[in-house]
């Protein structure tokens, strides 16, 4: 016999892991109910938990306000990129990232162009957009035709909400009406565009284009023009979007392509130059090699916009749709070499803020903005859009040359050690081995066998397994 929905209920109603009003539980309750239904060792598992909550329990309140159903604190490394020459000011810039070697890749790069004139860039635009989605079985064209009233209600109806923005310089830029209908029956849009300033804006958006929902049905149904059926405006939604390929910013590097002599033993400046031209044309090319070359820009760049209490979801979506703007899926970079000039540059569309949100609730952002000299909104967009070029510029550079593992697992070797356990003399000897030999996880761990057993180096010319 097949059970129906009902039985699924009865189910899972008994099921001791189903719990009803846990969000109304304290914070102790909460974690006792885990650790007691989930966890093998909840002795332990408590103790785990808590030994990551902060110590400083006003800061702990403050974590614990950022989500809901809070039982602990999930730590990532804060690490600095120093030696980043942007505009020609030197940054010290705060990266959040786990994974190994993106830090020491992006600080390689900033010093690599450090001699060589640094990172420019130019803000291109600071435009965001939302959109008031509806539906409507009216003659569009009478809308239309009413528009410049609809607008004027509109701005008088938000006006209490943008003034603040205003006096900031920001406020309600633009609002479009856009037809849809020949897609989706009855689809309407008001598109806004917005100036936010330093704030990345998404509240004050939001509040905006709920009002403007509001006063669009009472202006379909009050207002004369409009009778019958054609009052029947139905508001589906209103909300801000992501993609904002009008907020973006553009950094570059360039030198002679004689400057990049030295890069790779193996081949000379100009060489190097047309292998790494090559590679990002091939991104163009191929949306698989694409999607990661992408992913390495946004190493940098999420590692950046975390640090500063940013939305990196955000910024990730508005990014991938910004690089499938014509219909097929490319690389976010670019690169040329002619006259004998080599230039890499990167068009990022990032909606960010330095004030409001968690930029300056949470200790670490506010620290981070503060390390990189308070910056603006416009300023930060340029920070973070350098270094997504670095970590590119640091990635291609490995990819077209020595291969991008051989830096990779010697970053990552740090992290096998400490799995397998080693003391901080094996550690030690293990990285004075490894320097000259490949890193695998199971060459590490043939390592520590044998040097526990003979506590020395093994020979040389010992071949381990390979991973």
């Amino acid at each position: 016999m097949v059970a129906g929905p009902s039985d699924h209920k009865r189910v899972a109603m008994n099921d001791k892991k189903v719990i009803s009003g846990f969000s109304k539980l304290p914070k102790a309750g909460k974690l006792a109910w885990l650790v007691e239904t989930f966890l093998r060792d909840p002795e332990k598992a408590v103790r785990e938990l808590r030994s990551f909550w902060h110590q400083d329990e006003d800061v702990q309140r403050i974590l614990d306000g950022f989500s809901e159903n809070t039982v602990s604190n999930y730590y990532l490394p804060f690490g600095i990129a120093p030696n980043f020459l942007i505009d020609g000011k030197i940054y010290a810039v705060p990266m959040v990232i786990e994974e190994s070697s993106v830090v020491a890749a992006a600080s390689s790069a900033a010093k690599f162009w450090l001699d060589r004139g640094g990172f420019r860039t130019e803000v291109l635009a600071t435009r965001k957009v939302g959109q008031v989605h509806f539906s409507w079985g009216g003659p569009i064209e009478r809308l239309y035709r009413l528009f410049d009233e609809l607008k004027e209600a509109l701005l008088r109806d938000a006006a209490p909400i943008t003034a603040n923005m205003e006096q900031r310089g920001g406020g309600v830029l633009d609002i479009e009406l856009i037809d849809l209908s020949e897609l989706e029956p009855d689809y309407y849009q008001l598109k806004v565009h917005f100036e936010t300033c330093d704030s990345m804006g998404a509240n004050f958006i939001n509040t905006v284009l709920e009002e403007f929902g509001g006063t669009l049905v009472r202006f379909v149904d009050e207002h004369p023009a409009f009778e019958g059926s054609d009052r029947d405006l139905i508001v589906i939604m209103s909300i801000l979007s992501n993609y904002t390929p009008e907020c973006i910013v553009r950094a570059w590097v360039e030198c002679p392509v004689d400057e990049l002599n030295g890069l790779c033993a193996d081949m000379d400046g100009p060489t190097f130059a047309d292998r790494i031209r090559r590679a990002v044309r091939i991104a163009h090319i191929d949306p698989h090699r694409a999607a990661t070359h992408n992913k390495g820009i946004f190493n940098g760049v999420d590692a950046v916009v975390l640090a500063t209490g940013n939305d990196f979801r955000a910024i990730e979506a508005c990014g991938h749709t910004f690089a499938a703007r014509d219909g097929k899926y490319r690389s976010l970079s670019d690169c040329s070499v002619e006259d004998g000039k080599f230039r890499f540059w990167l068009d990022l569309p990032i909606a960010v803020g330095t004030v409001g949100g968690l930029t300056r609730l949470h200790p670490l952002a506010s620290r981070s903005l503060e390390l990189l000299g308070n910056p603006s909104a416009a300023e930060l967009m340029s920070i973070i859009a350098a270094v997504g070029l670095a970590q590119n510029f640091a990635a291609l550079r490995s990819l077209v040359t020595t291969g991008i593992q051989k830096g990779h697992m010697k970053m990552h070797l740090q992290n096998i050690l400490h799995h397998l356990g080693a003391t901080e003399r094996e550690v030690i000897e293990a990285v004075k081995f490894f320097k000259d030999h490949v890193v695998s996880f199971s060459a590490v761990r043939d390592f520590l066998e044998f040097f526990r057993q003979e506590n020395k180096l093994p020979d040389p010319t010992l071949v381990f397994k390979k991973g």
